[in-house]
């Protein structure tokens, strides 16, 4: 692959060829994108879906998912024009310019940010719900929180292929957890919860905020260029990952609606919003619908594996997109260091001072995804098109193209109502 003057802007990396290196598997990157997207989308889809319930929340899953889907093809296909080890920041340098490289910087490490303390967030909860199962044991959120980001920053510092082993692992935990905690709670889902008699006029002036969280719920786009490297700039390895990805996320998303919704009534959820929505309040709603020990100890290890697939994966990301904003060397400690202290550092200390903040988070997430996932690609990927126009492409012409263009004004729009509290909320 030739890489353009044009392409080069930005950058000082010089171009890897290929097969110099030995680079990851499709599954590994797989799971890292997929592990990116779970984690929030497994605790916050109950409660963002609480308005419209089961049938309609699938129905928009698969709208979104597919356009997301989309959104991520096209960051692979700007991720192609650029040497081995670029990010965001060169990608949006090299296309949009400056000011464009300033807006869509802003907004990945705005999103990178409140990810990272969405999850630090949700994993302090679960700990300390966990912890409860086992009598006099505790911890406080403060303490959860460090405890939590301090054990799986170690592993973001040794890098992505161990990031890879790490959410393998945790990924084949998930399903066995998954599967064993679920197989109970689907057997006895009611189907007068999954049915209720709802009209469309009843569910409908919800729809606009389970789309923002769906839309966030599906946000494994920050991890694109990541996993581009980390499969040698291979579009058809990389296309591959990205479908088993979305894939993964949306079946996830399929039994855990359907294990919440069949065991929780409607009306349960406006209590579990009032205590703050966040991932320990799901899981003890579930435990007190009547489960046995052994499946509320399931779910209780599936959510600290979910959420510390989430963790590593946006964390490793936003560890990448800092070291290529401020051209960090991170094979030297000093190098290492620097970008912890800039990615992480504020993030723990917000999670340590407001320990509940995980719905709030994600919610914020969305509007701020809008930009770098839906929006910028497009611009980017028809300036990459027009100047290398004999490199990959994605199908789906200019007709794809504005439809994801659209959707990401239309989500815009929803995220600065919801911002503005002028949307519809169950409650």
């Amino acid at each position: 692959m030739t890489v353009s003057a044009e392409a080069k802007v930005g950058t000082e990396k010089p171009a890897t060829p290929h097969g110099t290196k030995k680079t990851g598997t499709i599954l590994g990157a797989s799971v890292i994108a997929a592990g990116t997207a779970v984690g929030a989308g497994m605790f916050s889809l109950p409660v963002a879906n609480s308005g419209v319930w089961f049938t309609v929340c699938l129905l928009l899953m698969i709208v979104v998912g597919y356009i997301m889907h989309s959104a991520s093809m096209y960051i692979m296909e700007v991720t192609l024009h650029f040497p081995e080890g670029s990010n965001y920041d060169s990608l949006a340098k090299g296309t949009i310019g400056n000011f464009g490289r300033l807006i869509n910087g802003l907004s990945v490490a705005f999103l990178c940010y409140v990810l990272t303390y969405a999850y630090i967030s949700g994993g302090s909860s679960i700990i300390t719900n966990s912890l409860s199962l086992f009598g006099d044991a505790s911890l406080s959120p403060c303490t959860a929180s460090l405890v939590f980001a301090v054990v799986l920053l170690a592993i973001v510092l040794c890098g992505t292929k161990t990031v890879d082993r790490v959410t393998t692992v945790f990924t084949g935990g998930m399903l066995i957890t998954f599967l064993v905690g679920l197989s109970a709670l689907i057997g006895n889902a009611s189907p007068e919860n999954l049915f209720p008699p709802l009209t469309l006029g009843e569910r409908m002036p919800f729809a606009f905020y389970t789309i923002s969280f769906l839309v966030a719920s599906f946000g494994l786009q920050i991890v694109v260029p990541t996993v581009t490297n980390y499969l040698g700039l291979d579009p058809k390895r990389t296309g591959k990952a990205l479908v088993i990805a979305i894939l993964l996320a949306g079946a996830f998303y399929f039994l855990w609606m359907l294990a919440v919704f069949g065991n929780l009534p409607r009306s349960d959820f406006p209590a579990i919003i009032a205590k703050g929505g966040n991932i320990g309040d799901i899981l003890a709603a579930l435990g007190n619908s009547g489960v046995s020990t052994h499946i509320s100890l399931a779910l209780q290890l599936f959510g600290n594996m979910a959420v510390a697939t989430s963790f590593l994966g946006v964390s490793l990301s936003l560890f990448d997109y800092i070291a290529d904003l401020f051209s960090f060397d991170t094979t030297t400690v000093i190098g290492k260091a620097k970008t912890v202290c800039i990615a992480f550092v504020p993030t723990i200390i917000l999670a340590i001072l407001f320990p509940h903040g995980f719905i709030a988070a994600i919610g914020y997430a969305g509007v701020v995804l809008v930009i770098f996932s839906l929006l910028s690609p497009i611009v980017m990927v028809r300036i990459c098109r027009k100047r290398n126009p004999n490199l990959y492409q994605v199908a789906g012409g200019n007709l794809r193209q504005a439809m994801v263009f659209g959707f990401g004004i239309l989500i815009f729009i929803i995220s600065i109502f919801e911002i503005t509290g002028n949307l519809p909320i169950f409650r």
